[in-house]
């Protein structure tokens, strides 16, 4: 068990039988109160973001959650298909609970599966992820006043904005917490 307070970004913990990731932590005192302890987190069983607020001295269980990192294999109608290189053994995961992650997936593309005693929880994106161009308008030379950017297609369907000199057919970074273009992939 773990004092509310001491909890810190990325920590997981049971809370009235939900497990939940902490994103953010605000603690609040007040001159006549007891600390009050404000944590954004993401409930791992449904995906769902929520703020949670305790008083000092709530007690949350601390637990141990286990990463295994398998590559995305394909999309199977209502699940997703993931495979684990070393033992070939597949995972399939809802979709409904990866709605977020699911612009950011290619085919053979890595990710790290979160799981708890054997219940599989969802999945934990890279920071970055290399993905390829399938549409994008051509830049015109000496565009530059609208920000220099037009709009792109990605491999998986996500729409992002891209400067001009990116072509079709090019491997782009893409920031998996913004959704925003980052960089040409080599």
């Amino acid at each position: 068990m773990i004092n509310v307070t001491e909890l810190r970004p990325g920590n997981y913990f049971i809370d009235e039988n939900c497990i939940y990731q902490v994103l953010d932590i605000l603690l609040n005192k007040t001159a006549m109160r007891k600390m009050v302890a404000k944590v954004k987190v993401k409930n791992m069983r449904t995906g769902a973001i929520i703020e949670l607020a305790r008083n000092s001295g709530y007690m949350v269980e601390d637990i141990h959650i286990d990463k295994k990192v398998m590559n995305y294999l394909y999309d199977g109608g209502e699940t997703l298909v993931f495979m684990d290189n070393a033992t070939y053994e597949q995972v399939e995961l809802p979709k409904s609970t990866l709605a977020n992650e699911i612009p950011f997936l290619a085919a053979n593309g890595e990710v790290t599966i979160v799981s708890y005693e054997d219940e599989v929880l969802g999945l934990s994106l890279p920071a970055k992820v290399a993905l390829e161009i399938v549409e994008c308008e051509p830049g015109i030379k000496g565009d530059s006043v609208n920000s220099a950017s037009k709009d792109a297609v990605l491999e998986t369907g996500l729409r992002i904005r891209v400067p001009l000199f990116i072509d079709n057919h090019e491997k782009v970074w893409i920031d998996t917490v913004t959704g925003k273009y980052d960089g040409r992939a080599n």
